[in-house]
């Protein structure tokens, strides 16, 4: 009895989230001047690509026509980061000194890190990309919401005593 109930229990979890759709991936396009472009698309085409691949911007969003974007960075759901020099799209705990994922001040320090592989999969909802070729259209057309300028910050006055 032990042996079926489990194995059918594993069958109802499995038939729950076998249809689910795929999450959004949030997409920074990032210019050579510094300026940064978001897009949220809900698709696969970009499933299976690696880090350091050139996507099409077509298979973004239309208006991308003409541009070629590099993946420079990822991060999963769960905040892991990206690097290039891990295979897949699992999690790896990997032996860093300095890089991606590694935040420690002192000289000499080898910590052990859980990093993300570096194939795009359904568990990445960031990805960084940088503009390498560009299109017709200009990026700050694409995205006149995102274009617009600073506002000034209230400028503090100090209060009489």
């Amino acid at each position: 009895m032990g042996k079926n109930t489990w194995k059918s229990a594993k069958q109802i979890f499995k038939k729950l989230f076998e249809g689910t759709n795929i999450m959004a991936f949030k997409i920074n396009i990032s210019k050579k001047d510094g300026k940064t472009f978001k897009l949220e698309i809900d698709t696969e085409a970009i499933i299976g690509k690696k880090l350091g691949e050139t996507i099409e911007g077509e298979e973004l969003k239309a208006e991308l026509a003409g541009y070629q974007l590099e993946i420079v960075g990822m991060s999963d759901k769960a905040g892991f980061p990206s690097l290039k020099e891990v295979e897949g799209i699992g999690l790896r705990r990997v032996l860093l000194t300095k890089g991606k994922g590694m935040k420690d001040p002192r000289s000499g320090v080898r910590l052990r890190k859980t990093i993300r592989g570096n194939t795009i999969s359904k568990d990445i909802i960031q990805i960084n990309t940088k503009v390498v070729k560009e299109g017709s259209k200009k990026l700050e057309e694409i995205f006149p919401e995102q274009n617009k300028p600073k506002e000034p910050k209230p400028v503090a006055v100090p209060a009489a005593a």
